[in-house]
């Protein structure tokens, strides 16, 4: 109720303003009648509409003390100035000038609002001196209540800025969190390409050498074929099973509780991976030495996709006879990866746009390593890669 209530007084404010001063302005009829009754003020005889047009000249301009504060207060301190000239005597009405000095106060700067409070108590030492006895006495008794009155403004003002900076820190923080999750998920979705990419590029390599090699002995060696064939099988099955997970994620619900899914693969399925590239017709050498360490899973996930797309790559460009190595020693402060291979080398057909070395230096990267990649001076292409040990990203 109170939330639709302000917004009302926002979109109307300049009949608010209006309703806030009636009571000043009825006030200040009620005065000006009894002036009128009594047919004197003092020795002087009551001018009823120059009364009225005085006070209206006062209370008025209050309307629009909100857009524009200090032409407000400078056309009422002016008003009373003029009354002061002609020695009319106070009015209630002059009580616009407190009100025009707070919004002065409240809404502008403190350059501002001190000239606004020195032309009120300047006005105050001279109607005092006109019309009251004890000026002196009487001018430092009122003063305090048009200090009150102006402090009460700087308050507003110091709060309202409080607000609004409070309001504009939490716009920021909210703009800053949509930009986080824009970026968080791009990441992810740089993630899971990488993802994609190793899993279809390792395990399709190793169905295409697979199928040849089944094309090959289908007529001379049915059972090396049937063992060919059931390697494709395996493979794909093993590719499907890797790129389900990975559109699972993709698919997932924001509320929903994730699905479980196989672990990713981390060192201790580099065994596996190592007998799968062999079954697929490239002798390869795995040796290990140092002593073994707990690796994060994250790390554990880049050393094996690191090998694995070395060792695709070796299977793809190293041509007939190639043989590998894959060595992983752990260090002091860090793991070293060697893969490398005889093949053809800097002689293999490169394709355009691959992202394999690229993969492999982001996922290095992400944990302060890095990956050296070229042609062995002796023929074939080696990878090294070095990866901090229990480094995050």
């Amino acid at each position: 109720m109170f939330g639709r209530l302000r917004a009302w007084t926002r979109r109307h404010s300049k009949l608010v303003d209006a309703l806030t001063i009636s009571p000043l302005a009825l006030l200040s009829l009620i005065t000006i009648e009894v002036f009128s009754k009594a047919g004197s003020i003092g020795a002087r005889q009551v001018d009823v509409p120059g009364l009225l047009l005085l006070s209206a000249a006062l209370i008025v301009p209050l309307v629009w003390r909100r857009d524009h504060p200090r032409e407000v207060f400078a056309a009422v301190a002016t008003v009373s100035f003029v009354q002061w000239l002609l020695n009319v005597v106070i009015l209630p009405a002059n009580i616009a000038v407190l009100v025009a000095l707070y919004n002065v106060a409240s809404r502008c700067t403190l350059r501002w609002a001190l000239a606004a409070g020195a032309v009120a108590e300047l006005g105050l030492l001279l109607a005092m001196i006109r019309w009251t006895p004890e000026a002196g006495r009487a001018w430092l008794s009122s003063s305090a209540f048009i200090v009150a009155v102006w402090l009460a403004g700087i308050y507003a003002n110091t709060r309202r800025r409080y607000v609004e900076s409070l309001v504009e820190r939490a716009e920021r923080a909210e703009r800053d969190r949509d930009q986080q999750a824009r970026i968080a998920a791009a990441a992810e979705r740089a993630r899971i390409a990488r993802e994609l990419h190793d899993v279809v590029a390792h395990n399709v390599s190793v169905m295409v050498v697979q199928a040849d090699g089944a094309g090959y002995a289908i007529d001379g060696d049915p059972e090396q074929a049937r063992r060919a064939m059931q390697a494709i099988s395996a493979t794909g099955r093993q590719a499907l099973a890797e790129m389900r997970r990975l559109v699972g994620v993709l698919r997932q619900d924001a509320g929903s509780p994730a699905e479980e899914y196989a672990p990713q693969p981390g060192v201790a399925q580099l065994g596996d991976l190592i007998r799968q590239v062999r079954d697929s017709g490239l002798p390869t050498e795995f040796t290990v030495s140092g002593t073994a360490r707990t690796l994060p899973e994250g790390e554990q996930l880049a050393v094996y996709r690191i090998v694995q797309e070395a060792l695709t790559n070796a299977l793809k460009h190293g041509g007939p006879g190639t043989r590998a190595w894959v060595e992983m020693t752990y260090g002091r402060g860090e793991i070293e990866l060697r893969i490398s291979d005889d093949g053809r080398g800097a002689a293999a057909p490169r394709l355009v746009g691959g992202h394999g070395l690229i993969g492999m230096r982001e996922r290095a990267a992400m944990y302060g390593g890095s990956v050296e990649a070229a042609p062995r001076p002796g023929g074939g292409f080696r990878v090294v890669a070095r990866i901090p040990l229990g480094v995050a990203a």
